[in-house]
């Protein structure tokens, strides 16, 4: 059916239950950014596939809230749907939660689903709409009964993965997650995100596209542990070395009744950002609840030594792949065969030729032209379109590796570009070379280091919608915290051992966009009267193109840079090419 029947569905099941309005986000158990697609309600209800956004539907009216990585791709998604777009992030647009108290009368019911809203958001909701006399329902999963065809919950076997990749074993992260523990005073801890039960199990598994992840459910106490998750994605010999590390296991579903029959006088330490309302609803009021950023996802966001290396072996493999890549679509693209989705899949092909690829890290952006503006563009048989000499190209790509995960973004002209676009791409590079060469006190977050990105876009009165930076997991979740590099604060200092991305962007709508993104690894760079210094050390190995440069807008240190960028390309995947690309690399990473 439509997305305008599947609304007049629920609105009919809205009625004759009495429910004003449904708030639908894109979510899980987890508050997981990627979902599988058994929790993949909004999609459902909207037709709109972002990773980030929120539908509600009242009677006679609905609303999609997006940010802006996301307008023109809602734009396409809601056409037709009766949904109007809301853009986040814009000053006239109102939070949903302000929409919707300013259009429902007292004593009007709200339903949402507790199970996929996060403990801190479900309060914020409540919070809102008290002074309004508006109900909130948590239990609501009305949308459940007209959804046919639901997707199950992914029933694939979770694996190992081993130290020598994650540098330290799971009794040696639960021995640390207990010492916090008993900082805090606490007796049990419940871990619900989904990347961070994989990082301290050091297991991995695939029921999320591109995130090495399974559904599951952890609870650190101080003398036990316990997992929670479908046994059947349990090997034999998973579920022994599990049980030998006293790790024990329980249907995924036990975690609520767990959760409720917890002793009394239990103290129990958990992410409200991250723990799902439902959870928080059963524990006991008697249990002491102690509420803390997770602990494991600060951790985990610092990688150790073997974890670094593996992001330099991960990163140096994904640099034959793409030079292969690049060589290659020179080669074809003048011969107007070559599609948006021919190009993601021979990118593909390049990195599986890698040993220990395991496969991609996230749904290949892959745009020409005016797709390339569209910033999670994704291209399908409908919109797939052939790459020709006269615009950009922007493809945005990663993989998964045992040894770590990568995320890189090349914008390439295969013609001659106009000076507008040299003008815009060499102030987009500017941004990524002012903020890759910079040294920073410690205590810095990413919010004081995102100017460096786009002051020079400012300066011609232009700029990007999204984020610089992200937090890149190892052999995990390409996107991650704690640490990011935006125009909002936070809270989170960079630290020595973070991976993190540099993307500075700039998109034309209906003409083309820009993007370079290099991955970063921070690092110790000095220590003075005045303190301690860090840094950041390039993990891309990847030529940026010369052709879309105007040299005059570089001074003298980015040229610097730039020269110096290429000579350790080159130095670093010649080695592993034939003589053709090693030629072909040269020439591409000339010193200008």
């Amino acid at each position: 059916m439509s997305t305008a029947d599947n609304i007049f569905l629920l609105r009919t099941k809205m009625l004759a239950n009495g429910i004003d309005a449904v708030i639908i986000p894109n979510s899980d158990p987890h508050m997981s950014e990627y979902i599988s697609g058994h929790w993949k309600k909004r999609d459902f209800i909207s037709g709109f596939t972002g990773s980030a956004g929120t539908i509600v539907i009242m009677a006679d009216e609905a609303g999609l809230w997006t940010d802006s990585r996301y307008y023109l791709q809602a734009e396409d998604e809601l056409a037709g749907s009766g949904i109007d777009l809301y853009k986040t992030g814009e000053s006239s647009t109102p939070h949903y939660s302000d929409w919707i108290a300013e259009r429902l009368n007292p004593g009007s019911t709200i339903s949402i689903e507790s199970l996929v809203f996060s403990t801190d958001d479900a309060r914020k909701l409540a919070k809102k709409f008290k002074p309004y006399s508006l109900h909130l329902d948590t239990e609501g999963n009305i949308l459940d009964e007209i959804w046919q065809g639901r997707p199950p919950i992914p029933e694939n076997n979770v694996f190992v993965h081993d130290t020598e990749y994650a540098g330290l074993s799971r009794t040696e992260k639960i021995t640390m997650i207990r010492e916090e523990m008993r900082n805090v005073d606490a007796s049990h801890y419940i871990v619900s995100a989904l990347d961070e039960i994989a990082w301290v199990l050091n297991l991995r598994g695939s029921d999320v596209s591109y995130n090495p992840v399974f559904h599951s459910y952890l609870i650190i106490s101080l003398d036990s542990v316990h997992l929670f998750i479908d046994t059947h994605k349990i090997t034999a010999n998973i579920g022994k070395e599990l049980s030998n590390d006293e790790i024990s296991i329980h249907l995924y579903g036990d975690v609520f009744k767990w959760i409720n029959e917890m002793p009394n006088d239990s103290g129990l330490l958990f992410d409200s950002s991250t723990t799902n309302a439902r959870i928080y609803s059963l524990i006991p009021k008697e249990v002491i609840k102690i509420e803390n950023p997770s602990y494991v996802r600060r951790i985990k966001g610092t990688k150790n030594e073997v974890e670094q290396n593996g992001f330099r072996t991960a990163m140096l493999k994904d640099g034959v792949a793409m030079t292969k890549f690049l060589h290659w679509l020179e080669q074809e693209v003048p011969s107007g065969n070559i599609s948006e989705i021919s190009a993601s899949k021979q990118l593909k092909k390049f990195r599986a030729e890698n040993e220990n690829f395991i496969g991609e890290s996230f749904g290949t952006i892959s745009g020409f032209g005016a797709h390339g503006a569209i910033v999670h563009y994704s291209a399908d048989k409908d919109s797939d379109i052939k790459l020709t000499t006269n615009s950009f190209y922007l493809v945005d790509s990663g993989g998964q590796y045992l040894e770590g995960t990568t995320d890189i973004t090349r914008t390439i002209h295969f013609g001659k570009p106009t000076e507008q676009q040299k003008t815009d791409f060499t102030l987009v590079l500017k941004g990524n070379i002012a903020l890759d060469s910079t040294i920073f006190p410690k205590g810095t977050r990413g919010v004081h280091l995102d100017i460096l990105a786009r002051k020079a876009l400012w300066s011609h009165g232009l700029n990007y919608g999204h984020g610089t930076g992200h937090g890149v997991g190892c052999f995990l979740n390409v996107h991650e915290g704690p640490q990011s590099i935006r125009p909002d604060d936070n809270g989170i200092c960079l630290e020595e051992g973070m991976v993190s991305s540099n993307e500075p962007g700039l998109y034309r709508a209906s003409e083309y966009g820009i993007r370079i993104e290099n991955l970063l690894l921070t690092t110790k760079a000095q220590s003075t009267e005045f303190g301690d210094f860090l840094q950041f050390e390039t993990l891309t190995l990847c030529p940026i193109d010369l052709k879309s440069i105007k040299k005059e807008l570089l001074t003298e240190e980015e040229i610097l840079w730039l020269n110096n960028y290429h000579k350790n390309v080159y130095q670093s995947v010649s080695p592993f090419l034939n003589d053709t690309l090693k030629a072909w690399l040269k020439e591409n990473t000339r010193s200008i």
